[in-house]
């Protein structure tokens, strides 16, 4: 019994031990950490940019299945029994020894495929009769673990297709530039047969070797029935490939989704013949930007169908060198935002019920805690309606409404529109916030752009992506359809580079809702703007923050991005939303609700922006017969007429009648009626635009030691007005028509008093600040 089970025991101790080997049995290292190179796709699988890998090979992500047409060609040409051999093949092995021994050396190894990729995952190490040895064990131990799908993948993924290039897929790409799915049969042969000879591939090598094997190979597959014969002809016909480069369409961006972890094959949703378009457009303003001393630009394009982006241009630099920052990803990167928060800003308070598109905003020196904004003209309108201050893009409206919407629930409202880059407290941008004190980046703000037009055709919008396949998670936008479509109309009326508003004279001319931005110091130049399909961004300016004299939004940014929609073609713009709107009755001359003192027009408003504001800027007057201005007290009411006067405050009203000769301010009172006049006008009718309001002063001394002067500036309603002038209280001297006066007063605070030539009376508390 003992001998017995001995005879029995031994062999199944030997069968456990290798099976135990084969389950236990570590695999190399090299299946699992592989140095690869990163492949860039665009929506439709074609590249954009690769980076090569640390080794310096091609060898992009790996192939998780094998296309069938190279996997017959692979299986004919290197081992037809592959699917049923455990990892080696006896008959194969049989063969290549009958045939070594008759030739007297080594013709042929009998390898399988299997063995062949054991052999790859150990370097390739010299083909001696223990090395062959070693790759059978590790074959079986593949075979143990790897379907033979998985076996085939793995070996297309590392064979060698000649230089530098590793694997299927970067072979495919550099050789036919196509993905492995779209090989012909004679691309499927050729790269068959080319790990067996990959010097053959290159030029100056016998090719015609490498066509022979490859025509061999077509033959083996006619003959077992894989291909007919005309399919056999036109594969013959097919040219050996050359190596072809790879596009570098978006290498910033390459580079951006790498340092995100992206992994070695990237799907972007971009497209490579609009990148490769837009990207010489770029090439072109580039040129021409570069002789103002502009020398780098961004570009993002976005769809508004899917909100995918189909264009990126992190960073086209004209100039020599790295001078400039042209390896940095510009659209990623925060940059000064300049005027291009202020649509959200005006969409935010439709929403919020603080103002109409009409509305009148006021436009006059203004100051804020020694903050005082100035438009880019450096020119005041008194009173400009909210929507036409957009489109031209005033920034001392705009402070205004930030201080009355908030500075903290704007940029708590910012963040919630998709803007990451606010990692500052509110208070600490201030009011600077809407004129470029805070950074975005042009990927985010052209993203948050495209949700605005895709809110008001849609009702809603996901966050933008650029990645493929990935779905974004919807997050509610804080900007209504009807206040988002508002805001887009406000915008389709900013004046076009060279055009003013003639555009819209011209069929070919597309609607296009944009918005320019320039940051303080000439650093940052950008252009937003939307039509019925896309949103391009373009930035402009130096990478390294150099100013640039001639740097501005509507003249550096715009007409690129003008192009880019020339490029695109027109699309249709969105039509009002007219479920998110209602018609509001308002007043023609200031847009506040018509409180039946003016002639009203109907406007759009948003659905649910609860404007609640009665006009302030309407007063009823009574006139005598000859045009002045009466009270109960002084005239009888019969012998009085009433009428509707439009009233700004004086010093809206003073800059506001430069632009508009039309207005007409109130006529004066009649002398016999000033005494119940001033009870009646609460407000004096004029205003001291210089100091503000409690402010200090610095007065510098002059080149003798003596304290200079500060000119005092007061706009009264009446052109004909005199005022009286009181330092403290000394009287000073009288002034007509333009009332400014030098003043000279020691450090402390001070009183100034005006008394108009009908007794009404203003005063204005100020300090002067030591030296």
């Amino acid at each position: 019994m003992s001998r017995r089970w001995r005879r029995v025991a031994v062999p199944l101790a030997l069968l456990l031990a290798a099976l135990a080997w084969l389950q236990w049995a570590p695999l190399p290292a090299s299946l699992q950490r592989v140095d690869y190179a990163t492949l860039m796709l665009d929506r439709q699988g074609r590249p954009l940019a690769a980076r090569i890998a640390g080794d310096q090979q091609w060898r992009f992500a790996p192939v998780t299945t094998v296309p069938d047409k190279y996997r017959r060609a692979l299986l004919a040409f290197e081992d037809r029994r592959f699917p049923w051999h455990p990892g080696v093949d006896p008959v194969a092995i049989a063969r290549a020894a009958l045939a070594n021994a008759r030739a007297g050396r080594v013709v042929s190894g009998g390898s399988t495929l299997t063995m062949q990729l054991a052999r790859l995952l150990r370097d390739d190490p010299p083909r001696t009769l223990d090395e062959k040895a070693r790759e059978a064990l590790l074959a079986l131990r593949l075979e143990w673990h790897l379907s033979k799908g998985e076996i085939l993948a793995e070996y297309a993924s590392r064979a060698p297709f000649g230089g530098n290039t590793v694997g299927l897929r970067a072979a495919a790409w550099r050789y036919f530039r196509r993905p492995p799915e779209a090989l012909s049969w004679a691309e499927a042969a050729l790269l068959a047969v080319l790990p067996n000879s990959p010097a053959l591939i290159h030029p100056g090598r016998d090719r015609a070797r490498l066509r022979a094997k490859r025509d061999r190979l077509l033959a083996r597959l006619h003959e077992q029935g894989e291909l007919d014969a005309d399919d056999l002809a036109l594969a013959r016909l097919e040219p050996l490939p050359r190596v072809h480069e790879l596009p570098s369409l978006a290498p910033r961006l390459l580079d951006t989704l790498s340092a995100d972890g992206g992994g070695p094959l990237l799907r972007t949703t971009l497209d490579a013949d609009l990148q490769r378009r837009v990207r010489e457009l770029a090439g072109r303003h580039g040129r021409r930007l570069g002789r103002q001393g502009v020398h780098n630009l961004a570009v993002v394009v976005i769809d508004h169908r899917d909100l995918e982006t189909r264009a990126y241009l992190g960073n086209v630099q004209h100039g020599d060198g790295d001078t400039y920052g042209a390896a940095v990803d510009i659209a990623s990167r925060p940059r000064s935002t300049g005027s291009v928060l202020k649509p959200l800003l005006y969409g935010l308070m439709l929403d919020a019920g603080l103002i109409l598109p009409d509305t009148l905003i006021p436009d006059l020196p203004t100051n804020y805690g020694g903050y005082s904004p100035e438009n880019f003209d450096r020119e005041y309108r008194g009173a400009v309606p909210a929507h036409e201050a957009l489109a031209r893009s005033l920034n001392v409206p705009a402070v205004r409404l930030l201080r009355r919407y908030g500075v903290g629930r704007f940029h708590d409202q910012l963040r919630e529109l998709g803007m990451t880059t606010l990692f500052r407290p509110a208070d600490d941008y201030g009011l600077t916030l809407v004129l470029g004190g805070a950074e975005g980046t042009l990927e985010e703000l052209t993203g948050i752009y495209a949700r605005l037009i895709a809110t008001a055709r849609d009702g809603q919008a996901a966050p933008v992506t650029r990645l493929a396949g990935i779905t974004p998670v919807a997050e509610p936008f804080p900007i209504s359809p009807g206040a988002a479509w508002l805001t887009l109309d406000a915008l389709r009326d900013v004046a076009r580079p060279g055009t003013a508003r003639q555009w819209r004279l011209y069929r070919s001319s597309q609607p296009i809702a944009w918005k320019t931005g320039t940051s303080y110091g000439l650093r940052d130049a950008w252009a937003i703007g939307s039509n019925g399909r896309y949103t391009v961004g373009v930035w402009a300016g130096n990478g390294n923050g150099e100013p640039a004299p001639h740097l501005g939004g509507a003249d550096t940014a715009a007409p690129l991005m003008l192009d880019v929609f020339s490029l695109l073609g027109p699309a249709p713009f969105p039509e009002p939303p007219l479920n998110d709107l209602k018609q509001v009755r308002v007043c023609a001359d200031d847009g506040y609700l018509a409180g039946g003192r003016c002639q009203a027009n109907t406007v759009l408003a948003p659905l649910h922006g609860h404007f609640q504001t009665v006009t302030p800027h309407h007063r009823r007057v009574h006139l005598d017969g000859n045009g002045q201005r009466v009270h109960g007290g002084c005239q009888a009411v019969a012998a009085m007429h009433s009428r509707d006067w439009f009233v700004l405050p004086p010093a809206q009203a003073w800059f506001y009648r430069q632009r508009h000769p039309d207005y007409r301010p109130l006529p004066a009172w009649r002398s016999d009626c000033l005494a119940g006049a001033r009870a009646l006008d609460a407000d004096p009718p004029m205003a001291v635009l210089y100091p503000h309001a409690g402010a200090g002063l610095y007065i510098p001394r002059e080149l003798g030691g003596r304290r200079g002067q500060a000119v005092f500036r007061v706009v009264h309603e009446r052109a004909d007005a005199r005022l009286f002038w009181h330092l403290d209280d000394r009287y000073l001297g009288v002034t007509e028509h333009f009332h400014e006066w030098a003043l000279r007063a020691d450090p402390g605070w001070h009183t100034l008093t005006l008394v108009d030539d009908q007794g009404f009376r203003l005063q204005r508390r100020f300090k002067v600040l030591g030296d």
